[in-house]
C-alpha cells in the first residue's frame, strides 16, 4: 500500500508575486463573490469556498494557488482540492490583507459592495448605539436591543453563524451580477 504526501504550500507575499502571472499556474480566490467583486489580484479567479464542494473543485494540470482575506479559509479549501485528488497546492499565506500590505497590485471596484463583515459592523454599531441613546432618552427597554445584538454577536463568534450577515447578504445591493 502507497501512502500519498499531501503537500501545502505556504507562499509568502514575494513567492506569490513570482507565480501569480506564470502560464503553468492558476490562482483561485476563495472569498465570497461581494468581496471578489471589491477586490482582487488580477488574474485570479473567484470560486467561494462557500461554494465549493468535493464535486465542484475545479480539475487542472496546472500549478494552484489559493488565496482569501487572511489564509484560513484558502487552508480550509486546499483540504477540498487534497480530498479531490489533488497532492500539491499553494496558498498565501496572510491572504489578501498581505497582499494590500506589500503594496502589491490589485483590481479595485469601489462601487461593489462593501465587504460583508464591515457591513455587519456598521449595522451593529448602529443598532447599539440606538438602543443605547433610546434607552438614556425613552425608556431603559432598549438596552434589550443591545443586549440582543451582543449576543447575536457572541453567538455568531461561537459558531461562525452570523445571521446578521446571511440577511444583508440577501439585500439588493449585495447581490453580484
Amino acid at each position: 500500500m502507497t501512502t500519498i504526501q499531501r503537500q501545502l504550500l505556504e507562499l509568502s507575499p514575494a513567492e506569490f508575486t513570482t507565480q501569480v502571472n506564470s502560464p503553468n499556474t492558476v490562482v483561485f480566490d476563495v472569498r465570497e463573490q461581494a468581496e471578489y467583486a471589491r477586490e482582487h489580484v488580477a488574474g485570479a479567479q473567484n470560486i467561494p469556498l462557500s461554494r465549493l464542494t468535493l464535486e465542484t473543485v475545479p480539475q487542472t494540470t496546472k500549478n494552484v494557488i489559493l488565496y482569501c482575506q487572511s489564509g484560513n479559509r484558502s487552508r480550509r479549501a486546499a483540504d477540498l482540492f487534497f480530498a479531490a485528488g489533488y497532492d500539491q497546492v499553494a496558498h498565501f499565506d496572510g491572504g489578501f490583507m498581505a497582499w494590500k500590505e506589500a503594496n502589491l497590485p490589485y483590481n479595485e471596484n469601489k462601487k461593489a459592495p462593501l465587504p460583508m463583515m464591515r457591513q455587519v459592523q456598521i449595522v451593529a454599531g448602529g443598532l447599539v448605539l440606538t438602543g443605547t441613546l433610546l434607552s438614556a432618552l425613552v425608556s431603559p427597554w432598549f438596552l434589550l436591543l443591545t443586549g440582543f445584538v451582543g449576543g447575536g454577536l457572541m453567538f455568531a463568534g461561537f459558531t461562525g453563524f452570523c445571521g446578521m450577515a446571511n440577511l444583508l447578504a440577501h439585500l439588493p445591493y449585495n447581490q453580484v451580477k
